[in-house]
């Protein structure tokens, strides 16, 4: 028993610290040599990006950002594994995965929407949680330009999904709670929400920077 304790304190600690890494200083450093964050912030962000390093770059960021979040889960498939419950290490790693990019001790415990780190843990689940979770999840955002929104759908659809597919009780309590923390993080954007005062992504180009050519 201490072990099969000892593998999951090694599993939450490596995937707490994974969740809290910013993806964005991470291809920074590595990917793109150059300080991705002074890009600006939301729409005008993802309109200088476009410009500087076209779609390319976004295939690049995505790549670092699937990467980031496969490593713990992997590690905790692996690890719990040799106890025989790899399917929980797996879901496991992914519960604190999101807690970590929702609550990052690096950054203040200031996270972001944790959306690809929530479809990422769906995957643990079952292949057709994290499918359902990801369509949803990017169509909504697709079509409403609300990454909250789309958080927040993807959530809901999880938790739906997992109470349909997942047979093992614990990988399934370990959804649900993964899914309570998405939706307690997003209770400030559900109200902005309401009062229709949620920021929408743009992908108009920003032309501010000829100003200073």
């Amino acid at each position: 028993m201490s072990i099969y304790w000892l593998l999951l304190g090694v599993t939450a600690l490596l995937a707490y610290l994974f969740g809290s890494l910013d993806s964005l200083v991470l291809a920074s450093n590595f990917v793109f040599h150059r300080n991705l964050l002074r890009l600006g912030d939301q729409s005008r962000w993802i309109s200088n990006f476009r410009r500087l390093f076209g779609i390319s770059g976004f295939f690049k960021l995505f790549a670092v950002e699937v990467v980031k979040n496969a490593i713990p889960i992997a590690t905790g498939a692996l690890l719990l594994g040799i106890r025989g419950h790899a399917d929980v290490g797996a879901a496991f790693a992914g519960f604190v995965l999101v807690l970590g990019r929702l609550w990052p001790a690096l950054y203040g415990f200031r996270g972001s929407n944790a959306v690809f780190a929530m479809i990422a843990a769906a995957f643990t689940a079952d292949t057709s949680v994290g499918a359902a979770a990801m369509v949803v999840a990017l169509g909504v955002i697709a079509v409403t330009r609300y990454l909250s929104l789309g958080a927040i759908a993807g959530a809901v659809v999880y938790a739906t999904v997992s109470v349909l597919a997942v047979d093992d009780s614990l990988v399934l309590r370990l959804a649900l709670f993964t899914v309570g923390l998405v939706l307690l993080r997003h209770i400030p954007a559900m109200i902005r929400l309401v009062r229709r005062e949620e920021p929408r992504l743009s992908l108009k180009e920003d032309i501010t920077y000829k100003l200073d050519e």
